[in-house]
């Protein structure tokens, strides 16, 4: 659309431009105008959380804060801010900043190095001459194959116990709203990114056309975390991931599933971004009706209290702590 590519244009030219020609960077410039379709997209999507979504978490939560005991408000209100700090970096494109700044030259020479291995490169929309290259149709295909990798690797961060150690920060948070999809370690975002660039660049996707699969996967996301009482329906839920579906994913375990070991993987159910028929594929869906309790069984005083940290560089230092089996 034009009135998208004159509106990149300015960011470009009157924010992106000058800030990277102040840190050396104009070695980069096509790089930085590709920045500022994602700070347009971030702003975009911090108008819809703001606007749409957190005003219906106001009319249909799952949980209520108790209006006669200001403690209550203001406890969740603690919680729940650094999980605003999460999305705002993240959205604004700060962190892509940080990891573009430090990982770029790593990751050319690395990605070079693989081309002249003999790495292939496909375009998944040139499959069917005709119909994959239909805007929609390859949009459509490359929402799945995020979707499946999105899957895959939220899978592995409940498999492998190091990467849970980091990810356990996410599982943290025991009054989930449309900010918390952000909450995460950003070592543990690191290697996500990496994987969604690494995959990106082997199928071929444009660039704009993976910006818009990232923005719907995020969007959709936000909407699965909010502390909404919404259900798609028996069909629904299984087409499309809704608050309901993905707050069993965030369940606490029960008395049962919970061993007590510190340093274990939680094995959990529901990994799906977008579809759940990566859950119903690998039978790891779990489509019981209800609105669940959310955290970690630890972080109970009855089982050990475990502190997560309560604001943004306490949970960054704390995931590390975890990583090097000190916390």
């Amino acid at each position: 659309m034009e009135w998208v590519d004159s509106l990149q244009q300015v960011v470009f030219e009157q924010v992106i431009l000058p800030l990277m020609l102040a840190l050396g960077l104009d070695a980069q410039i096509e790089e930085g105008y590709g920045a500022a379709l994602w700070l347009l997209v971030g702003l975009a999507q911090l108008v819809v959380l703001i606007v749409v979504l957190a005003p219906l978490q106001r009319l249909w939560p799952v949980e209520r804060a108790d209006p006669s005991d200001p403690k209550s408000r203001a406890g969740i209100r603690a919680a729940v801010r650094p999980d605003v700090i999460y999305t705002v970096i993240h959205r604004l494109g700060l962190f892509r900043a940080v990891l573009f700044i430090s990982l770029e030259p790593l990751w050319s020479s690395g990605l070079g190095l693989l081309r002249t291995w003999g790495l292939p490169s496909w375009h998944l929309d040139a499959l069917w001459p005709g119909v994959t290259d239909l805007p929609w149709i390859s949009f459509l295909i490359y929402l799945l194959v995020f979707d499946f990798l999105g899957w895959l690797l939220h899978w592995l961060q409940h498999r492998w116990g190091w990467w849970w150690q980091l990810h356990a920060l996410h599982h943290s948070q025991r009054h989930m709203t449309v900010w918390t999809d952000n909450r995460n370690h950003f070592l543990d975002d690191v290697i996500h990114d990496l994987a969604f660039v690494f995959l990106g660049l082997i199928i071929g996707v444009a660039p704009a056309q993976f910006v818009a699969v990232v923005a719907v996967m995020q969007l959709v996301e936000n909407l699965a975390h909010a502390n909404l009482r919404l259900s798609f329906g028996p069909w629904g839920d299984r087409l499309l991931v809704s608050p309901m579906f993905h707050r069993r994913h965030h369940a606490m375990e029960t008395i049962e599933e919970f061993n007590g070991d510190r340093t274990a993987a939680v094995r959990g159910c529901n990994y799906g971004v977008l579809f759940p028929v990566w859950d119903q594929l690998f039978r790891t869906a779990d489509h019981r009706a209800g609105y669940w309790p959310t955290g970690l069984r630890d972080q109970l005083p009855e089982h050990g209290g475990r502190d997560y940290g309560q604001g943004f560089w306490a949970q960054q230092g704390r995931g590390f702590l975890r990583l090097l089996g000190r916390a």
